[in-house]
């Protein structure tokens, strides 16, 4: 007789996935989108429930001084740096990647996370060829957008007015990025 778990009905959890993930006896680093925010967690498998070890999500960069969108690529980036160090000073140097549900395509936010807990120093079994560019992750496209934009003032506005509500140039995101990066990394 097959048990129907509730989960699985509601399309909440994957159970193959889940057991594969569990074998590996390694910390899960469990990246997860919502509609403003990105969060990334270090959870450890317990009989008695998955106990979370570290979190960390990008309303906690607004902390260091992050004025830019907290769901684009650069801010999914200093979650997962961030959670790294965290993890770091836990005393938990490997993981293996919890996508979820989501679907898996190259360059996108859940392996920016990624990239931002690799570059931290925690061991996650990954492929180079899923990462993103270099230049996504420091927003150079959004800079080089908003310099294609700002001869029309209104699309601009339109399009930046996160960042302009918040005082930021978004062609100064680079800048800006670099320095939210040297802020996470001096809390080692």
């Amino acid at each position: 007789m097959k048990i129907n778990f509730k989960r699985k009905k509601l399309g909440i959890t994957d159970y193959k996935n889940r057991l594969k993930l569990l074998l590996s006896k390694k910390p899960r680093l469990a990246v997860r989108k919502g509609a403003k925010n990105i969060t990334a967690q270090i959870i450890e498998f317990n009989p008695s429930g998955d106990k979370v070890i570290v979190t960390a999500n990008t309303r906690e960069l607004i902390k260091l001084g992050w004025k830019a969108s907290r769901k684009n690529v650069s801010s999914a980036y200093l979650i997962g740096l961030l959670v790294g160090v965290k993890a770091k000073e836990r005393g938990i140097n490997e993981a293996i990647l919890d996508i979820g549900l989501y679907k898996s395509t190259k360059g996108n936010i859940l392996y920016c996370v990624l990239k931002g807990a690799l570059d931290s120093g925690l061991k996650i079994p990954h492929s180079e060829e899923i990462m993103p560019k270099e230049d996504r992750i420091k927003g150079l496209h959004i800079a080089e957008y908003a310099k294609k934009l700002a001869g029309d003032r209104l699309k601009y506005e339109k399009q930046f007015s996160e960042y302009l509500k918040n005082n930021l140039k978004p062609e100064d995101i680079t800048e800006h990025f670099e320095n939210i990066k040297n802020a996470i990394l001096k809390i080692k």
